[in-house]
């Protein structure tokens, strides 16, 4: 008996996404602690990463890092430096998303850890040492490291 052959599926469309984020560094802290958050997989795994969301139309990089960062972590921030842009791509549902998201350090200027975003589902204060290896994404624990390198040596 002949076995059933798979749907055939036609090319998947392409999409491109932008979103924005960063460090945070706890304000008054002396640039010890930084945010990070802890959301779940689409398979149910917790995963701890840095704040970010998309790009809003009208907003710059750095707005967009501002505002994901407080509806993530409660944190208000201020733009300190840019760290550097993450390029990657994945497949959702029937699209192929290209993502780019830019990476800021920013510095906590007030507020306290309550995020707004019902997708997060912890925020904690990290030693910035501690940081990288509590999160999940090597290219964010690289972004961390470099944030560190700046807080220690300013420009």
């Amino acid at each position: 008996m002949p076995r059933p052959q798979p749907a055939q599926r036609g090319p998947l469309t392409t999409v491109t996404e932008t979103s924005a984020g960063g460090v945070v560094v706890e304000p008054g802290g002396g640039a010890s602690r930084v945010a990070l958050i802890a959301h779940r997989t689409r398979r149910g795994a917790l995963e701890w990463v840095l704040p970010r969301g998309h790009v809003e139309p009208g907003e710059t990089p750095e707005q967009a890092a501002v505002r994901e960062v407080e509806e993530e972590t409660g944190i208000r921030g201020r733009v300190r430096a840019e760290l550097g842009t993450v390029d990657y791509w994945f497949v959702d549902a029937d699209r192929k998303v290209h993502k780019t998201v830019h990476h800021f350090l920013l510095d906590g200027i007030g507020g306290a850890l309550s995020p707004e975003d019902p997708q997060v589902e912890r925020v904690e204060w990290v030693p910035i040492a501690d940081a990288p290896r509590r999160l999940t994404h090597a290219d964010e624990r690289d972004l961390v490291l470099r944030a560190r390198r700046l807080l220690v040596e300013p420009a």
